[in-house]
């Protein structure tokens, strides 16, 4: 249902209008003014009630002009610019943000603006670990410069502003309130663990003894950040010399297979439940970074990854891999991670689940790996995903969800199901250090 195009008006003139309040000194007037007028009215006294009368119509006329006028329009108008460094940020990870106050020209009426005005950030508290901001203002004649450092706690895309401006009139009467400048919206990205991919059986010779040997054409080099342990001989030092960093070459379908992957959305709660319980908030974040942390390190690695989250109208493609070009590639991967939410409920977890793989397998490249990281599935999902298994690896990591101990069972038969079709998996209790649960998956696979 849309809005009644007046009922709009009216909001917006609303959110225009400033939140003023009376001062001491104001407060003070008002009181004095309305004594005198009550004294002249009752002695019979024109002056003093005129003297009275005065003083309320000056508090009054203050209070109106400063609620209707904007500091964002006309001579005096002010601007905001707010930078952050860097957006997309991560999560736990210290963010500096910059903001700069000017008068949009310089003149008289700007620069009195500018020194009567204190001005107060407002932050999603997702942003903020210890519930405020801790500023650093450097006030110039044409400018008030703020920096200040944010530690987002949680994946996401998190408001950051308007700026709050408060000011006072010239009497000091009134002082009044005001949203200057738009919003920053920050793009948080999950936190990651480099995961030992290079060197093991798990991701080396044992996709290339099973797929075969193929011929590598110039299309298939791809250039990479350097890995302890790569050899030097492949070291591109034009790259190196441009990028500031060691690049090696590595051939693409050469050598290693594309990895899908497949994040069960079941695992994280629905936006509408997720203040409910802290443990299923947890436990969702914890997939995520699984997920992301095996889709960036195998990509570092050299392999072509896709990040593949469970949909109940999924669109897979055989171009959705990413590779490592330029560097760029973890940047796609998690910024594929930053809207995630789960399903309204079991059912529609399941049947995204089922809905996925179905896609998955009908989009497949010869040779591909996944690595699927799932909660606990029904019948249908169990069986539709444990098809996925063929000729090449599959790997799993069945997490068990903190928030319910009812779906122990069901994580168990998850694990057994997938096996029995050929799946390398381990079950994994949600807050596991992801290193410890990523080792347990390799070696046990050997």
């Amino acid at each position: 249902m849309r809005p009644l195009p007046g009922l709009t008006r009216l909001r917006s003139l609303r959110r225009g209008l400033s939140r003023a309040r009376l001062t001491r000194r104001g407060t003070a007037l008002l009181v004095a003014g309305a004594v005198l007028l009550a004294t002249g009215v009752t002695l019979g006294l024109p002056d003093v009630v005129g003297l009275g009368a005065a003083g309320v119509l000056v508090v009054v006329a203050s209070w109106c002009w400063m609620t209707v006028r904007r500091i964002d329009r006309g001579r005096g108008a002010l601007r905001v610019a707010r930078r952050v460094q860097p957006n997309p940020a991560t999560r736990g990870q210290v963010t500096s943000a910059r903001l700069t106050v000017e008068a949009a020209r310089r003149t008289a009426a700007g620069a009195s603006a500018l020194a009567r005005l204190r001005i107060s950030e407002q932050a999603a508290h997702e942003l903020c670990d210890r519930g405020s901001l801790r500023a650093q203002v450097a006030t110039r004649d044409d400018h008030v410069a703020v920096r200040y450092t944010l530690r987002p706690l949680r994946r996401g895309r998190w408001p950051l502003g308007p700026l709050l401006a408060t000011r006072v009139d010239a009497f000091g009467l009134v002082s009044a309130t005001q949203e200057l400048g738009q919003a920053t919206s920050v793009a948080v990205w999950p936190r990651t663990v480099q995961l030992p991919v290079r060197g093991t059986r798990a991701f080396g010779e044992q996709e290339r003894s099973t797929t075969g040997a193929r011929l590598s054409s110039s299309d298939d080099s791809v250039l990479r950040d350097y890995v302890t342990g790569d050899d030097p001989r492949r070291v591109h030092w034009a790259s190196a010399a441009r990028h500031g960093q060691l690049m090696v070459r590595a051939d693409e379908s050469a050598s290693l297979p594309p990895v899908t992957v497949l994040l069960d959305r079941g695992l994280l709660p629905h936006p509408d439940l997720a203040s409910r319980g802290g443990h299923a908030l947890a436990d969702g974040e914890w997939a995520v970074e699984c997920a992301a942390s095996v889709g960036v390190s195998l990509l570092q690695a050299g392999h072509p990854v896709r990040l593949v989250p469970t949909s109940l109208a999924p669109v897979v493609d055989t171009s959705g891999f990413t590779t490592n070009r330029a560097g760029e590639g973890p940047a796609d991967v998690l910024d594929a991670t930053v809207d995630l939410r789960g399903h309204h409920g079991l059912s529609d977890a399941d049947r995204a689940a089922v809905a996925t793989a179905e896609a998955l397998r009908s989009a497949r490249r010869p040779g591909e790996i996944t690595v699927a990281v799932v909660g606990p599935l029904g019948p249908v999902a169990r069986h539709t995903v444990g098809s996925l298994a063929g000729d090449m690896l599959h790997w799993a990591l069945v997490v068990r969800p903190r928030s319910s101990s009812s779906q122990l069972a069901e994580a168990q038969e998850t694990v057994a199901a997938l096996r029995a079709t050929g799946w390398h998996v381990v079950l994994a209790d949600a807050g596991t250090p992801l290193e410890h649960a990523w080792a347990q998956l390799v070696e046990g696979a050997r």
